[in-house]
């Protein structure tokens, strides 16, 4: 059961949150590319809310349930460009941050994958993801109510 409607409750908080999402919908990365980052991490922490929410926007977007039931072992599914490559693997490093950070040859492929600017809006994008990850599984939001966004 849902613990309090956070988005009512402090509307401001709430906008903080969402602009950051926009600013990287925005930013020239692939939406698809963020929403499949947006899923990963989200199911790195367990997030039923936005797990619902990213499998929903992606097949909305043309991936297929096949490919995303693969989405955890995405080193052993070929279908994963080296683009969508460099970014699990750094969504992965960045979510589960050890005590060592983010390996370098991590952080070297998405780089030369990405080039600077990219990499900072990527990095971003795994930030805010971690954000609601945590404002949804503090308040059990209930997954389930979710429409596949229009971006």
């Amino acid at each position: 059961m849902e613990r309090m409607n956070y988005s009512e409750v402090a509307p401001n908080a709430f906008r903080a949150l969402l602009a950051l999402s926009q600013h990287v919908l925005k930013s020239g990365l692939e939406t698809k590319l963020v929403d499949l980052v947006w899923l990963r991490a989200s199911q790195i922490n367990g997030c039923a809310y936005c797990i619902d929410m990213h499998h929903r926007d992606l097949l909305a977007r043309g991936d297929t349930p096949e490919r995303l039931a693969l989405l955890s072992v995405w080193r052993e599914e070929p279908s994963f460009t080296p683009r969508e490559r460099a970014a699990l693997a750094l969504a992965e490093a960045a979510t589960t941050l050890g005590p060592n950070g983010v390996p370098n040859d991590v952080y070297q492929t998405a780089l030369e994958t990405f080039g600077e600017q990219a990499l900072v809006e990527l990095t971003l994008s795994i930030a805010v993801i971690n954000a609601w990850n945590r404002m949804s599984i503090t308040f059990r939001k209930a997954p389930g109510h979710n429409k596949p966004a229009a971006r």
